[in-house]
């Protein structure tokens, strides 16, 4: 889920640690290997911790209970791992919590289960990692950690909460350059798109968000076409749905690239393109505008096409009342159907 988190959980303060943690009967008496340590040793990395930072007085209850819960993070037993990460997933919630959860060495546990077979600790993980990537010190330590790949497999094998989450993570972590390149090559796209077409309210908003942060990237926008993204975004152009300016703004990005503008005449984009010009906010007739320009000056059928559904008087209309960037895309566009002596 894009906003931060529901929390549908018993308090599980009420459990009893001592028999469900590590330090309690269900530690191994020999140290055992659990996902988290191959995880790190298969990928090189050390417990990312950030900067050293004074630590207020009243956090120290905090740092001792988040030692105890990492330690419990490293716990063969799944029992044990999920009432740890779904702890570590409140504490997240609250953003004095972060910066000690980060500093105590959370972050490359949770990525490791992230690879977590058991779905609510996949899902609390990425949850809580998604309330940790909040903070752009501990995004930054986020995005430094290897944590494309695990985010992937939980879009593609997780529960639909864990998918939500997932994509509002490559979201926020997409704000960083180079991981809308790492995200665009890592196979981000084709799952974060079938979320778009198939998830829930919550997880087209969260899909689209993100794929508008990759579709600003030249490189995966060809990758977004070949996806499917078309379709699901000129369906989401539907007012009702509260998506439109993003939908429309995503193939404004995408439409600088030829593969995107045959999808969008294919897939029956212009009479909705056309609506959004005449009725849409500011901001969505821009790119409509923009969309229409690019179509019409790649193709005389999409020209012809654009020209039938009644284009030229909300584009004389936008030409003079939008937005300066929407203005001169209207004028560019009625000025190339007057040189093409269509209107």
């Amino acid at each position: 889920m894009g906003e931060l988190e529901k929390y549908p959980w018993l308090p599980l303060y009420l459990i009893r640690q001592d028999l469900i943690s590590c330090g309690g009967w269900l530690r191994p008496s020999l140290e055992v290997k659990n996902i988290g340590d191959v995880f790190l040793e298969k990928n090189g990395q050390n417990i990312i911790t950030l900067p050293s930072m004074d630590l207020k007085p009243e956090n120290s209850g905090i740092e001792t209970q988040v030692n105890k819960l990492i330690e419990d993070l490293k716990c063969e037993s799944v029992d044990v791992q999920r009432v740890a990460t779904s702890e570590l997933r409140i504490l997240t919630k609250h953003m004095e919590n972060r910066i000690v959860i980060a500093n105590c060495g959370a972050v490359s546990l949770l990525i490791s289960l992230l690879y977590s077979t058991d779905l609510g600790i996949q899902e609390n993980a990425v949850t809580a990692l998604l309330n940790l990537s909040i903070n752009d010190e501990i995004k930054a330590a986020i995005a430094d950690a290897n944590v494309i790949d695990p985010l992937v497999h939980v879009l593609e094998t997780g529960n639909a909460e864990a998918k939500e989450n997932s994509a509002a993570a490559i979201f926020n972590l997409s704000a960083l350059k180079e991981l809308m390149l790492r995200s665009g090559r890592s196979g981000a796209i084709k799952p974060l798109v079938e979320l778009l077409e198939n998830g829930s309210p919550q997880g087209k908003k969260d899909a689209i968000r993100a794929l508008y942060n990759l579709s600003v990237i030249t490189e995966n926008k060809p990758k977004i076409v070949e996806a499917g993204a078309v379709r699901p975004l000129i369906a989401l152009m539907d007012p009702a749905l509260g998506m439109v300016d993003k939908a429309v703004a995503i193939l404004a990005n995408l439409a600088t690239v030829s593969e995107a503008q045959i999808a969008i005449g294919r897939e029956g984009g212009i009479p909705v393109l056309v609506e959004v010009v005449e009725l849409g906010s500011a901001r969505g007739k821009e790119n409509a505008a923009a969309v229409l320009l690019r179509l019409c000056t790649s193709s005389k059928r999409f020209c012809r096409q654009v020209l039938k559904e009644g284009a030229v008087p909300p584009l004389a209309a936008l030409s003079q009342s939008g937005t300066p960037r929407a203005k001169e895309k209207a004028r560019s566009l009625l000025c190339f159907f007057r040189n093409a002596g269509r209107v």
